[in-house]
């Protein structure tokens, strides 16, 4: 048994209602005064402790069970109640104050004041017992009553601890939503505006190359690409901010869109083909995300580095996890070790993302020449 449970207030009848039988059965034994009738006043001393353990279910019942012992045992012969049988009284009559409401216990109390008034015209007691002995009883029931007043003002205090740590919480949340809406327009205002401005004036440039239509559709293409940057800063501010009026959100990034975005550099001059091994499998958002991010950053690289050079991208879905491949042929602007050596910044962001999935991610020239990035994504639980 536990130091807890031994705590717990509900024992008390189990121990108190059979310790009273035992002393009942002691003290008629070793003192003379109870003499022949000592039998019956143990008896009925045992029979209140019997009313004390009930009292543990039934708090009235047993404690109007227990005061009738009293009369019981002076019917029987007893001279009258024992100490023992007293201090059981007192103590049931305490702890049906405990439990019950004051209507309910004083009925207890009632009770057990008029057994052992009963009990004393019965034994032929001095007439003063009549009233002193029930009396005995009210303090053990006003210990009874402070005791539940307590243990209410406790819970009183238990709420209210609840309430003011549930505030607390709510506060701290008003806090992070005030912390985040303010981080939105710091993006909005530091990124989004500037990129609606290059894409403004890559809409005009585009005009001023209606007579170089190749041209032109490049330019067309990373318009179309700005646009889709301000869409998507936008749907991140929205999220943000956590507010319902942010407008429609802008397509989630994700490996299903792997089409879109190839599409897109193709506008843009890249000859690219993707391929697509293993079933595809839903994935958790955030996974999804780096794993489109990746691409996007290898594919930027590849137009950035190697220029329009044919290009493969294959997605694999295995049990494991989701790997993502971009291998594309010798370019004509920046050779593909010198971009190796120099490791930019997207491959450490790349690299970064990863990790974050506890995948593998490498990058390097091939011995043919061009270049190649593989990004291998463990999903969780896999």
């Amino acid at each position: 048994m536990t130091l807890a449970r031994l705590r717990d207030p509900g024992l008390i009848p189990f121990v108190l209602g059979p310790l009273i039988g035992v002393l009942a059965v002691v003290e008629t034994t070793l003192d003379p005064f109870f003499g022949d009738a000592a039998v019956a006043t143990w008896v009925s001393g045992v029979l209140l402790g019997g009313g004390i353990v009930l009292a543990r279910r039934f708090p009235l019942t047993g404690t109007v069970l227990a005061a009738g012992c009293y009369p019981v045992g002076a019917l029987l012969g007893a001279p009258g109640p024992g100490g023992a049988a007293m201090i059981g009284l007192i103590g049931v009559v305490g702890w049906v104050g405990w439990r019950e409401p004051p209507r309910r216990s004083s009925i207890a109390l009632g009770v057990g004041a008029v057994a052992l008034a009963l009990t004393s015209v019965v034994t032929g007691k001095p007439s003063w017992e009549l009233l002193f002995v029930p009396a005995i009883l009210v303090p053990g029931w006003f210990l009874g009553l402070l005791a539940r007043s307590n243990a209410a003002r406790a819970a009183q205090l238990a709420d209210l601890a609840a309430a003011l740590e549930a505030e607390r919480e709510a506060n701290a949340q008003a806090a992070v939503i005030q912390e985040r809406a303010r981080i939105a327009r710091e993006v909005h205002d530091a990124v989004a505006h500037s990129v609606s401005v290059m894409t403004l004036q890559l809409g005009g440039l585009r005009r001023q190359l209606a007579d170089r239509p190749e041209q032109q559709e490049i330019v067309l293409g990373l318009e179309r690409l700005g646009r889709q940057s301000v869409e998507e800063m936008r749907g991140l501010v929205g999220i943000l901010r956590e507010s319902g009026t942010a407008g429609a959100a802008a397509p989630q990034p994700t490996l299903e869109r792997a089409d879109a975005l190839l599409a897109e550099v193709q506008r843009a001059g890249l000859p690219v083909r993707l391929r697509v091994e293993g079933e595809p499998v839903p994935l958790p958002r955030s996974l999804d995300t780096s794993a489109y991010r990746v691409l996007q950053e290898a594919m930027t690289n590849v137009l950035r580095h190697a220029g329009s050079v044919p290009t493969a991208v294959t997605i694999s879905y295995a049990g494991d996890g989701v790997t993502v491949s971009v291998v594309n042929e010798p370019g004509d602007l920046v050779p593909a070790r010198a971009h190796h050596r120099r490791g930019g910044h997207g491959l450490v962001g790349m690299r970064e993302r990863v990790a974050l999935f506890d995948g593998s991610f490498d990058a390097g020239p091939l011995p043919e020449g061009g270049y190649a990035v593989r990004a291998h994504f463990a999903v969780p639980g896999r």
